[in-house]
């Protein structure tokens, strides 16, 4: 396989050197990834200004964009032949639940998948992990069982892994994604020159956190792993919504 690497921590951060290290025994890797820290970029792309890239010391693609952008250029861009898949991560810290919103780890995934590419978006559940060897096994595990079994290409997996070592590790479950509380309030302060300044909240508490969830299954020591849609639509409300537009006025 040809495959993409890709995160949203940045070029520096380990877990990308430990993800592109485990997906080398499986092919020709490709690293494209943003030249800082990016969390939180969700699915942006730069429009107001150019994008430039540089190697770092690993050979690693260095973007000074999203990592939307990083996947983007690659794909129509940088590499060919076109990779079989993307990777994004490995992330320190969980995406789950409604972090997959904000998420610039999973957008990488996404972008992949919006241009005809299945991808895997992999996470942690600690900001500062210690056993990125658990997660290079469990990511060496995924692509074993692709060879195997192939997964269409709109196939978006949400993968997060509990920040244990490996025999502490339960199994794998399906999951969907549970929900959190809103977010903590933000915080108000100055800067040196007296002027405010905002520091947005840390995410809210878990909520809908019950069996069958990603949340439940991160905290019983089972790597989760939910599958994505791009498809936003609620199918569902749409009779509903066409009964109620029915009665609006021109």
């Amino acid at each position: 396989m040809n495959i993409l690497v890709s995160n949203d921590d940045g070029c520096q951060a380990p877990g990308l050197r430990h993800l592109a290290e485990a997906c080398a025994g499986f092919g020709s890797v490709s690293v494209v990834a943003p030249d800082r820290d990016r969390s939180g970029a969700s699915n942006s792309l730069t429009l107001d200004r150019p994008l430039r890239t540089r190697s770092n010391e690993l050979g690693y693609t260095c973007v000074n964009g999203t990592p939307t952008d990083c996947v983007h250029l690659a794909m129509t861009c940088l590499l060919k032949p076109l990779p079989d898949m993307v990777i994004s991560g490995i992330n320190a810290g969980a995406n789950l639940g409604d972090d997959v919103l904000y998420s610039g780890t999973v957008a990488a995934a996404m972008e992949g998948r919006f241009l005809g590419r299945p991808a895997i978006a992999v996470s942690m559940n600690a900001f500062d992990p210690k056993h990125f060897d658990t997660a290079t096994k469990v990511v060496k595990s995924l692509l074993m069982r692709l060879n195997q079994q192939a997964l269409p290409a709109d196939t978006i997996l949400n993968v997060n892994i509990p920040d244990v070592a490996w025999a502490d590790i339960e199994g794998f479950q399906t999951t969907r994604l549970g929900h959190r509380h809103r977010s903590e309030a933000v915080n108000e302060s100055h800067d040196p020159r007296g002027r405010k300044v905002y520091w947005i909240g840390a995410a809210g508490p878990e909520q809908d956190a019950g069996p069958g969830t990603d949340f439940h299954a991160v905290n019983h020591h089972y790597v989760s792993i939910t599958p994505l849609q791009v498809d936003l639509t609620r199918h569902q409300a749409l009779e509903d919504l066409r009964q109620w537009v029915s009665g609006v006025a021109r």
